[in-house]
């Protein structure tokens, strides 16, 4: 049996350099949305700040018990009496090395889950922009699957969107919600953001919670926005756009049977080996 219907919100930002600022920003948003009515409600990667490296990202973070927006978005999540997916903080895992760590934080007021970000983002554009998310941060090795009172949602961040096993093991496990928050480039956003996660979504039967920056942040990195909801049909429910704020759209998790029963994909995996046609044996001369 389904859970009943709820109100669900993804949060747009355009984080700075700036912890403070930014989590006063992201958590004036959250409470926006929780008055609108939702009762689940996203944020997106890189939530605490917009740092690649160097030496302000090191200087700006800490180790988990000494990140206080990990305990200030908890209590925020229990006083509002919401689910809050904190869609990443800069946590100091080592001295030379941070973890992009997404938190589920519950009603509460305690954390349900946590995830480290699994793929990095080491990629060189056309257009002279380059990353190398691994030279900083610590990819993570476990997915995510947590329990709400709405039912099971999957963690994943950003670039992991680009690995569609991932998503495939999350609903095969039972995930009915996936998250994505992300920070995605203008370029690589224009390209392929929307095409993505409405694909994430048609593949799994799942709603896709997409919470995204936007705009150009102080160190000069230039993000999509559009913050999405999608259905297991994959309809854009919500689009944010470019500006900052929140969306929000209802949802109805029967939808997630209705589309996995239309298309019962995840239970056709077939076994396989791969074969180089150049193994093939020549025809015999006639």
């Amino acid at each position: 049996m389904s859970a009943a219907p709820f109100r669900a919100a993804c949060v747009t930002l355009c984080s700075g350099r700036e912890p403070t600022t930014n989590i006063e920003a992201a958590s004036d948003h959250v409470r926006d949305a929780a008055r609108d009515g939702a009762s689940f409600v996203c944020t997106p990667e890189n939530t605490l700040l917009m740092e690649a490296g160097g030496k302000h990202l090191f200087a700006a973070v800490t180790s988990e018990d000494d990140t206080l927006a990990v305990r200030d978005l908890a209590a925020l999540a229990g006083d509002l009496g919401i689910w809050l997916s904190v869609g990443s903080l800069a946590i100091k895992v080592s001295e030379d090395k941070v973890a992009n760590r997404s938190f589920l934080m519950g009603p509460d007021g305690r954390i349900h889950a946590r995830y480290d970000k699994i793929h990095m983002f080491d990629v060189s554009l056309p257009n002279g922009e380059s990353y190398l998310e691994s030279k900083n941060y610590q990819p993570g090795s476990e997915a995510v699957l947590a329990e709400t009172g709405f039912g099971k949602v999957g963690l994943t961040v950003c670039y992991d969107l680009r690995f569609p096993g991932l998503y495939r093991t999350l609903a095969q496990a039972g995930a009915q919600y996936l998250t994505v928050p992300s920070a995605f480039t203008q370029v690589t956003g224009e390209a392929h953001w929307h095409v993505l996660l409405r694909a994430r979504a048609i593949e799994t039967g799942a709603f896709v919670f997409a919470a995204a920056q936007s705009g150009t942040h102080e160190n000069g990195r230039k993000t999509y926005g559009h913050s999405l909801i999608i259905d297991p049909w994959g309809e854009v429910l919500a689009d944010g756009g470019l500006e900052t704020g929140f969306v929000c759209a209802d949802i109805d998790p029967a939808k997630v049977e209705e589309a996995r029963s239309r298309i019962p994909s995840l239970q056709h995996d077939r076994d396989f080996t791969l074969r180089h046609a150049s193994e093939d044996a020549p025809l015999s001369a006639q």
